[in-house]
């Protein structure tokens, strides 16, 4: 090969890995960018998770981005490694589609139709149609699908320019005696590893293969080894991408490795000792590209279903392979940087994340209510770990969310991501005021001081308003229930409310001298911070009814509240009125 034509194949294997990734991208955003969560929330068993890594391997075209979220969802403590095995196997299978895709370059028409039905004519339609899409139309539904039309004929075009590079080769006796060599199943599968290594993608291998496939000096002998080694050498990519993974991350990724190693020694054994026994005359017939493909499909085919009865052997071998931590990372801020590229995964890590961050803010809070009664040192040291751990959350939280605001998401994810950034901070608030409450109870305790029986009867009501007004908004926000979230309000007018009339009755008590100004310092402590806990629960609360109105204006939503209450307002303030009374 000249440089003119080495210059070409690259162009033309360039061309191609563009064409698969822009319809790939063009395919999975059709689907409305659910493929990730569906992969996610439907893989709970191994055959189950095979068919679905399948499923959206297909869709978008690349093995290794459908392992890599699987890493990532184990990364992240979203799926078990058990769950990423069957996952993985499905990928394994589901990448062969596109060497199918590919067979379209190759289809040529005959007779009169023969320049109707050609390659390039279909290509110079598909493209045409594709960039008209892309640059007349404003649907966006319409543009991805030029998107894709347009990767589709850069693929093609890619195709034609491999096979234009290497399609003189045939001609060659140096070149037909290289492929010879390669015919040995050990070297060619290490030549198809390395191939497939360096590419970066097992699908543009097999392109290549195919390519190599129509100078007519491919035979089935020596394309087999090498596809073999292109099943192995597209576990690189996903090695690579468990690089700063945690333990259970880098056990995810080990499994694609080994999974294809051992499928493909259990396939070459049988095969090959199949063929010294009976001598298959098929292995000397010239390939085309179907046949590669073919090949290609019932290879890996048979590489899962082999695999499939050992998924339990697998697991076993990747915990071998990665050795225990003595650390591990906190398990509950599971916010993977690599599902920021896939913006449904990280909407749906940041919301269980945030819940996770609002129920921890809620046990801060109903663990330091409980020290006001029964003061123990242990328990205050729990709040004031919860604390730290709803502050890791927000840290974490923020960096994350506002990295997601700067990718392209659809209206229902801006919508959630603006609901979990509103309301954020008056979680983190809340676990702040639990510390300011079980440190009140720790300066009663250490200064002996003791509350009126009056005004312990008073706290206790207001714990238990505090209490419901806690569980009711951390469901109200976990469940994005705008019924529920209508009667927070309501319940926050009152808590004020108590609060006030507390603040009244300790002042005649100090006048009747049935209470002391010491303990007066941290009655009005605790009345304040209650009074703020029920703010930020009334702040949360009205952003969910707000951004389910597609608007946020909370002062404004408050101002029309307060002005004129509903008869839906006034039942729930009677109702919780007679609840908790003083």
């Amino acid at each position: 090969m000249d440089i003119s034509q080495i210059m070409q194949l690259l162009c033309g294997i360039a061309l191609f890995l563009f064409g698969m990734n822009l319809m790939g991208d063009g395919l999975k955003k059709v689907a409305g960018n659910r493929l990730e969560l569906i992969l996610y929330r439907l893989s709970n068993t191994a055959l189950k998770g095979m068919l679905l890594g399948t499923g959206v391997t297909a869709v978008i075209q690349s093995s290794c981005a459908t392992s890599v979220m699987a890493v990532g969802f184990v990364n992240s403590g979203m799926m078990k490694v058990r769950q990423a095995v069957g996952v993985i196997l499905g990928a394994i299978l589901g990448t062969s589609i596109t060497g199918w895709i590919v067979c379209l370059s190759y289809v040529e028409g005959a007779g009169s139709w023969s320049g109707i039905l050609s390659t390039a004519t279909i290509t110079g339609v598909i493209a045409v149609a594709g960039i008209w899409m892309v640059m007349f139309t404003k649907k966006q539904i319409l543009r991805q699908v030029g998107n894709i039309l347009m990767g589709f004929a850069v693929l093609m075009t890619g195709i034609s320019g491999m096979s234009g590079a290497v399609g003189h080769l045939g001609e060659l006796e140096s070149f037909r005696s290289l492929l010879t060599t390669l015919s040995n199943p050990i070297l060619g599968i290490a030549a198809g590893l390395l191939f497939s290594a360096v590419l970066q993608s097992a699908s543009a291998a097999v392109g290549i293969i195919q390519a190599l496939s129509f100078t007519g000096a491919l035979a089935v002998s020596t394309a087999l080894p090498l596809l073999m080694g292109v099943a192995i050498g597209g576990s690189v990519p996903v090695l690579l991408s468990a690089i700063g993974a945690k333990r259970d991350g880098k056990k995810t990724a080990a499994i694609y490795p080994i999974s294809t190693l051992l499928s493909v020694m259990a396939c070459a054994s049988l095969f090959y000792i199949a063929d010294a026994i009976f001598s298959f005359p098929f292995l000397h017939a010239v390939t085309d590209p179907f046949s590669v493909a073919a090949m290609n499909t019932v290879l890996r085919l048979c590489m899962v279903v082999l695999l499939i009865p050992f998924t339990d052997l697998i697991e076993a071998l990747a915990e071998l392979l990665i050795p225990q931590k003595t650390v591990e990372d906190d398990p509950a801020i599971r916010l993977e940087e690599r599902f920021i590229a896939h913006p449904a995964l990280a909407v749906e890590q940041s919301r269980l994340t945030i819940n996770s961050m609002a129920e921890t803010a809620r046990e801060a809070m109903e663990t330091a209510l409980t020290l006001l009664t029964h003061y123990d040192p242990q328990v205050f040291e729990k709040v004031n770990e919860l604390e730290g751990r709803v502050d890791k959350f927000e840290d974490c939280l923020g960096t994350y969310l506002i990295k997601l605001t700067g990718r392209e998401l659809t209206a229902g994810q801006n919508k959630d991501v603006s609901a979990f950034l509103h309301s954020l901070s008056d979680f983190e608030r809340i676990s702040d005021h639990a510390l300011n409450i079980a440190e009140s109870a720790r300066e009663l305790h250490e200064k002996k001081l003791r509350l009126s029986d009056q005004a312990e009867r008073e706290m206790g009501v207001l714990c238990g308003a505090i209490s419901e007004i806690l569980t009711l908004t951390v469901t109200t926000f976990t469940e994005k229930d705008t019924a529920n979230a209508t009667r927070v309000e309501p319940l926050e007018e009152l808590i004020d409310g108590l609060c006030d009339q507390m603040k009244l009755h300790h002042v005649d008590r100090l006048q009747k001298g049935e209470c002391t100004i010491h303990q007066g310092f941290v009655f009005n402590d605790l009345l304040t911070n209650f009074e703020r806990v029920s703010d930020h629960c009334s702040n949360v609360a009205v952003a969910i009814i707000e951004l389910e109105a597609d608007e946020l204006d909370t002062h404004e939503y408050m101002s029309r509240l307060k002005q004129k209450h509903t008869q839906e307002f006034e039942r729930y303030f009677e109702e919780y009125k007679a609840r908790f009374t003083i």
